[in-house]
């Protein structure tokens, strides 16, 4: 974080990590509607309710744990730990969902509160007469929200988190008081226990998930202790420690304060009674009393976290003007409160203590929420997977734990409300793309999934070689590899590997710069590759790049064909490339041919022209009736380049050449083989061509090919040996040819 949150001193320690985080899930929701929730649902739906809603804080409570001891946990709570876990995009759009969610949920303890004062206006109204006449105004819930939303302002702003730390601490004694009288309480006068009303609840009661909405507010104190990060001595100690002692001791209280409702008062009373605890207590006025201070503690959580939240935003320079940034990451003079934040999170407040339905304003709260629990969730499994040796925590969950968390928080939202659902998850996505494009060097989904999709490459490729994927009987696929020195001036040879890597292969493209190893050439090679990544990005090339130094055209070539395939198995087909005209490099390639017969690697030279691919529409294979394993090899590769848009318009002819008066002996003899399934051709896709005495092989070629855009042609290694360079020319007529040397027999089924 920048030095605005660091400067000053945190003080704060555990304890105020777990009195922020149980005074909100021990708050409203459990004295204002936990009875309606047990009353819709039955005590076991209620029962059903508190362990859904802890599969998903559990969770996160524990992967908020690791998270806090892996890393230095500075101002903006959650937020802070998305963040620098997903990147700051990504950390943008789920924390300005987590700051209104924060802000809105002052409004809405702000609007409990103002419940919770309905009976002790009732009761002045009553004891003072006089003020019959103010009758309107004391029993004004929305008028009473909006005086005690104007106080809670005016504490923060004018005496920031420390006054409200030391009223916490009164009102959680406050608290725990109203509950002990809860539970000494007998039950209501002529409710008979029985066990029907265990497991039954009201006619026509709401459905299941709409309660679970309006009660999974009471779940969020997580989040609230965890946006104190910037207030705390040592984060990676009092998060984790306060976050699941108050998560513990949450389950504790509700499953038996359910249990209390259920056996002390009949369920339709439970559902039309909002204070029904009170009829219950030993002391009835407790009841409000604890509301209200639990309205008021849980409200002073959310108005102190969720400006840190803001704050935190702001530091990050997220919005996209500085001046802005600046101004909400602003500290009020000689503190650390963040005064400017605190003042957009009041006007928030404030708006939605105007609109006065608790029950709207719990469903939002509850929505965002989830998305901030399953992101959160979503950070640790993550990196579980990504096995990043820089993660080191503490304090471990597990990843199935995450992943249940995860998965139950994104189910949960569309279970809960479909629309709201959308509706949060499109605002997210809207921020996050409307962010990504002024911030593109901030990480984002790359960033996110980038160790998970390395461990899962890396699990792959062991799995595959510890499988001896490359045994004889695997149906053939490229795994080539192309050494050049021209990539920056011609890319032939480059756009054939990424053509043959497109969809049926893997392609490993290397850049020759002959030379020693030093720190100059070293500079050069990845100013190279720099190139070539910028020259391969508009193709969207699916080839591995990279460069190679070395001190001959030779000792390079030895080098490349060791070299482990990005595949998981190793390389099966190297190409080498020369021009028509460059005869020295024709005899570099046929000087070290031996090298790629003694590894049994296949070969294809490319001889290269001025028309280049030319139109991209007529493939020519030549096959030898003698020698099936370069005319199969031949073919695949011809099928293969099909598969690549560029060649999807393009036809492929096969010729085969036969002595004089053998044709026909020979035409029997190939469709035999075709009807054999040694050729995968139809009869009418193969031309058959009787050579004569006056015509030599070359020149046939030339006169059946030279229109073609690409020719693919088979070449014998011993008479390669005889002929060297003479053996490739003569083929002036033609455009690109690939001469093919195929090392080992390929069935093609």
């Amino acid at each position: 974080m920048a030095d605005t949150l660091l400067k000053k001193k945190a003080n704060f320690g555990t304890g105020p990590v777990f009195m922020t985080a149980i005074s909100t899930i021990l708050g409203a929701i459990l004295y204002l509607r936990f009875g309606y929730a047990v009353a819709h649902t039955g005590f076991i739906g209620a029962i059903a309710i508190i362990i859904i809603g802890h599969l998903v804080t559990i969770p996160t409570a524990m992967a908020v744990a690791e998270i806090a001891t892996n890393r230095k946990v500075e101002g903006g709570g959650a937020y802070y730990i998305i963040s620098r876990s997903f990147g700051l995009n990504i950390g943008a759009a789920i924390g300005i969902a987590l700051f209104l969610s924060q802000a809105i949920s002052v409004a809405f303890y702000v609007i409990a509160f103002a419940e919770a004062f309905m009976p002790f206006s009732e009761y002045l109204i009553s004891t003072y007469p006089i003020l019959e006449s103010y009758e309107t105004y004391l029993g004004d819930k929305k008028l009473i929200g909006i005086i005690m939303m104007i106080f809670l302002s005016f504490v923060m702003l004018t005496k920031g988190a420390n006054i409200g730390m030391n009223l916490l601490y009164y009102v959680v004694a406050i608290l725990f008081a109203s509950l002990i009288m809860f539970f000494m309480g007998k039950p209501i006068e002529g409710h008979e226990i029985n066990d029907v009303d265990l497991i039954s609840s009201i006619s026509n009661p709401d459905s299941f998930f709409y309660v679970f909405t309006i009660i999974f507010p009471a779940f969020t104190g997580i989040a609230a202790g965890l946006g104190l990060s910037g207030d705390l001595k040592d984060p990676k100690k009092s998060i984790p420690k306060g976050t699941l002692l108050a998560t513990a001791v949450g389950i504790v209280v509700y499953v038996a304060v359910a249990l209390k409702l259920v056996l002390s008062a009949p369920l339709d009373d439970l559902a039309s009674d909002q204070l029904i605890m009170s009829r219950i207590a030993i002391w009835g006025p407790i009841i409000p009393i604890g509301l209200a201070c639990a309205a008021v503690s849980s409200a002073l959580g959310s108005v102190m976290v969720a400006p840190r939240t803001l704050q935190a935003l702001g530091v990050d320079k997220i919005f996209p003007t500085l001046t802005l940034n600046n101004w909400l990451s602003r500290n009020k003079k000689g503190t650390i409160e963040p005064i400017n934040a605190s003042v957009v999170s009041c006007i928030i407040a404030f708006f939605f203590v105007v609109i006065g339905d608790i029950n709207l304003v719990a469903e939002v709260i509850a929505m965002f929420f989830m998305v901030t629990y399953g992101a959160i969730c979503s950070i640790s499994l993550l990196e579980h997977f990504s096995a990043d040796p820089s993660y080191r925590p503490t304090f471990r969950s597990r990843w199935y734990i995450s992943l249940l968390g995860a998965g139950l928080s994104f189910w949960l939202m569309f279970k809960m409300n479909p629309t709201y659902a959308f509706a949060s998850l499109s605002f997210m996505i809207l921020v996050y793309i409307y962010i990504s494009k002024y911030n593109t060097s901030r990480g984002g989904i790359i960033k996110l999934f980038k160790g998970v999709l390395f461990q899962l490459s890396r699990q792959l490729q062991i799995f595959v070689r510890k499988k001896e994927y490359n045994s004889a009987d695997d149906h053939w696929r490229p795994f080539a590899i192309c050494i050049s020195d021209t990539t920056l001036q011609k890319r032939d040879s480059f756009d054939f590997m990424r053509w043959i890597s497109h969809k049926y292969g893997f392609g490993t493209y290397m850049h020759f710069i002959q030379g020693y190893l030093n720190k100059e050439s070293h500079i050069t090679s990845q100013k190279t590759l720099s190139k070539l990544h910028s020259l391969a990005e508009g193709s969207r090339s699916k080839v591995y790049l990279d460069t190679i130094i070395s001190p001959s055209y030779t000792s390079a070539i030895a080098q490349v064909i060791q070299l482990a395939s990005i595949s998981g198995k190793g390389h099966n087909l190297i190409v080498l490339e020369f021009e028509r005209s460059e005869k020295e490099k024709l005899e570099q390639i046929i000087k070290n041919h031996h090298l790629l017969t003694a590894t049994d690697f296949d070969v294809c030279i490319l001889n290269t022209t001025y028309r280049s691919f030319g139109y991209k529409r007529d493939i020519h294979i030549w096959i030898s009736p003698d020698d099936y394993q370069d005319s199969n090899l031949e073919i695949l590769l011809g099928y293969i380049l099909l598969g690549h848009k560029n060649w999807k318009k393009a036809t492929i002819k096969i010729f085969s050449i036969y002595a004089e008066g053998t044709i026909e002996n020979q035409k029997e003899r190939l469709l035999n083989l075709i009807q054999e399934g040694r050729l995968p051709i139809s009869p009418s896709n193969i031309n058959l061509i009787e050579k004569s005495q006056t015509h030599n092989i070359k020149s046939i070629i030339n006169e059946h090919s030279a229109s073609a855009d690409f020719t693919l042609i088979g070449f014998d290694e011993k008479v390669l040996e005889k002929e060297g360079t003479a053996y490739f020319e003569g083929y002036d007529k033609l455009g690109n040819i690939l001469f093919v040397n195929s090392m080992n027999k390929k069935e093609i089924k």
